[in-house]
């Protein structure tokens, strides 16, 4: 299981693959890399495919610290100077989204093209802070199990979640829900409902950007996709019908059918 270090904090990664091209893969909270497992399957008979868990979940340490966005685009910083082959395809959904942002605008050297995934540009709505922090401070303090039923929710779309075929599926990702290690979520949480808006500085993202987003999504909305798409010079939006804000998950096939057109079109052009 291969980790590298920054700081005190020993953060975990997988490579899977060894095309000439560098895909990373940034998940969102409460989850892992282990939710792009169906794109990894795809993309890694072509690119060497990267996924990579923050700190507090998944495989990495619960560190200390280092939780904010600015520290997270760090760590991935770390972790491309310690894969090589920049400049790499990026892809985050949603918190992971919010450093992949960060990254693009301010080290586009690093960057030959975007894949953003249920995400925000903006802050976190103020209407949704409180529910999200009393949802944190019950997972911290009694455990994830007593939440899930409200979580579930926000992370996938109604289709996912009324579907009977895909019931093993809901069992699985609830438990990885119900798994995660109290203290590191609630670090992670904090970090991801305070940041501060990056729309300001989409303008200055240079690299080609594919915006996708589940029709379903209630946690970012299709709204705000488009107001990445706007901000974002020659930047496309696909929405994948019966997804909710998981739809690496959700709807594996579509997603991996919008990023294949993406990233040929980028070969032909290039």
């Amino acid at each position: 299981m291969p980790k590298f270090r920054v700081g005190s904090a020993s953060l975990h990664y997988d490579v899977t693959g060894n095309g000439p091209e560098t895909i990373v893969f940034l998940h969102g909270l409460l989850w892992s890399g282990a939710m792009f497992a169906a794109q990894v399957a795809h993309f890694s008979q072509t690119y060497r495919c990267v996924t990579f868990d923050f700190r507090g979940q998944g495989q990495s340490d619960i560190a200390r610290d280092g939780y904010d966005m600015e520290n997270l685009a760090l760590d991935v910083l770390a972790l491309i100077h310690e894969l090589g082959g920049a400049p790499v395809h990026l892809a985050g959904l949603s918190m992971g989204g919010f450093v992949a942002m960060r990254i693009a605008a301010r080290r586009p050297d690093l960057v030959r093209s975007l894949m953003l995934l249920e995400t925000s540009a903006a802050a976190e709505e103020p209407a949704k802070i409180a529910s999200y922090r009393l949802l944190g401070t019950i997972g911290r303090y009694a455990g994830f199990g007593l939440v899930a039923s409200r979580v579930m929710p926000i992370m996938f779309g109604q289709t996912f979640l009324r579907d009977a075929s895909r019931a093993t599926e809901r069992a699985h990702w609830r438990r990885r829900l119900v798994a995660n290690d109290r203290i590191g979520i609630s670090r992670a949480l904090r970090g991801v409902i305070e940041r501060p808006s990056i729309e300001s500085e989409l303008s200055r993202i240079t690299a080609p950007t594919l915006v996708i987003v589940g029709d379903e999504d209630v946690a970012t909305v299709p709204a705000k996709s488009e107001r990445i798409r706007d901000g974002i010079a020659r930047a496309r939006l696909v929405r994948i019908p019966r997804a909710g804000h998981s739809s690496t998950i959700e709807e594996p096939a579509a997603v991996n059918a919008a990023i294949d057109a993406f990233l040929r079109a980028l070969a032909v052009s290039q």
